[in-house]
Order: C-alpha cells, then sequence, then structure tokens
C-alpha cells in the first residue's frame, strides 16, 4: 500500500488494528518505520490501549493519531500524552456509540471521526444512520473537523460530502480498484464537485 500510496496520496489514514480492539491484526509502528513513506499520514488506532503506542508512531512520522472513544485507556490520559508528544488528536466512534461520549472532552481534539462500518473488516458495509451524528457533533463544536471512515464509495459519497462532513476517508474504493491511483483521482474530483470543504 505504502508504495502505491506514494505515487498520487499527499495524505493517508493508516488502520493500526491490534486483534483485539478489532479481530484483525494490521502493520505495525516499526514496519511503517522501515517503509519509505513519501505523504503525510496520520495513524488510526483501532486499538484496546491507545497510550503505549503514541511515541512509537511520532517516531515512525505520524503527524496525529485517532483513538476511539470505546478504547479502554482513560482520553483525557491519552489526549495529554499525544499532546505532550507534539501529535494532533483526534477521537473516533464506532456506529453504536452516542455523540455524547466526547461531550466531556470535544473541545481538546482537533477532530472527530466517525465510523461508518463496524470497524475491522476491509470492505466492511456502510451504515447510513451514523450520517445522523454529523448535526449532533457540529453542535457540540461547529469548528471541528468531521470525518468519516468507512463503505464509501463512488455511489454514495455525494450523499455522503452533502452531510457537511470535511473528510471522507476510503480503502478498497481505492486500494481495491485495478487503477488505485485513477481512482483515487475521480473520488477526489467528486468529492471536490459534492461540495466537499
Amino acid at each position: 500500500m505504502v508504495s502505491l500510496a506514494n505515487v498520487f496520496a499527499p495524505f493517508v489514514q493508516v488502520d493500526i488494528m491490534d486483534g483485539v480492539f478489532v479481530p484483525t491484526v494490521s502493520v505495525r509502528a516499526e514496519g511503517l518505520q522501515r517503509q519509505d513513506i513519501r505523504f503525510a499520514w496520520e495513524a488510526h488506532l483501532m486499538v484496546a490501549h491507545p497510550l503505549p503506542h503514541l511515541e512509537s508512531f511520532r517516531r515512525a512520522g505520524a503527524s496525529r493519531i485517532i483513538f476511539h472513544v470505546e478504547a479502554e485507556d482513560e482520553a483525557a490520559l491519552v489526549i495529554l500524552q499525544a499532546r505532550s508528544l507534539g501529535l494532533g488528536v483526534g477521537v473516533a466512534l464506532n456506529p453504536p456509540t452516542p455523540v455524547g461520549a466526547i461531550e466531556s472532552f470535544i473541545s481538546a481534539v482537533d477532530s472527530v471521526l466517525l465510523m461508518t462500518v463496524y470497524p475491522g473488516y476491509y470492505g466492511a458495509p456502510f451504515v447510513p444512520d451514523v450520517m445522523k451524528k454529523v448535526s449532533l457533533v457540529r453542535a457540540l463544536r461547529p469548528d471541528i473537523e468531521i470525518g468519516v471512515d468507512g463503505g464509501i464509495k463512488e455511489g454514495n459519497l455525494p450523499d455522503v460530502v452533502g452531510y457537511g462532513v470535511d473528510t471522507v476517508c476510503v480503502g478498497s474504493a481505492v486500494f481495491g480498484q485495478p487503477d488505485p491511483a485513477a481512482s483515487f483521482v475521480r473520488l477526489s474530483d467528486l468529492a471536490r464537485m459534492s461540495g466537499a470543504r
């Protein structure tokens, strides 16, 4: 994936899965450190305990970490430690998690990532009801960056953008296609035409 993304992607969100928080295991920070990464990137930590991972992903070159509010480590501690390392911080919510779960610390993070799939499986189906959370997050903090992640493809991208999100994370709609670079350009153009900020 890294060599492909180096060709066309200015920014990438790298999914980190521990086999505990989600059933799959993915790349580790040490593996990323050995890669020739030419794009800016953030680490989406789908892990039960984000705290032990922060320093290693900073060393690997991540500009921001996104942790899950459902993780076992206390959110305030994750935010404090990430900030002390000079990292940006975002928080992710799984589909069943209410927006109220982040209300007490939303002012301390840079972004909110709404999972539009049940995480852990590449190509999982889109959960459209999650899009209702966008307006709830905006009501809590109008200026925050809101992203959505999972199950987003050419067919539903315009509708997703229409909810007023700032970023859209795609995986299989790019890397699962015969020509990932062309798919990336096509989806980027479609997002801009649909009014993405």
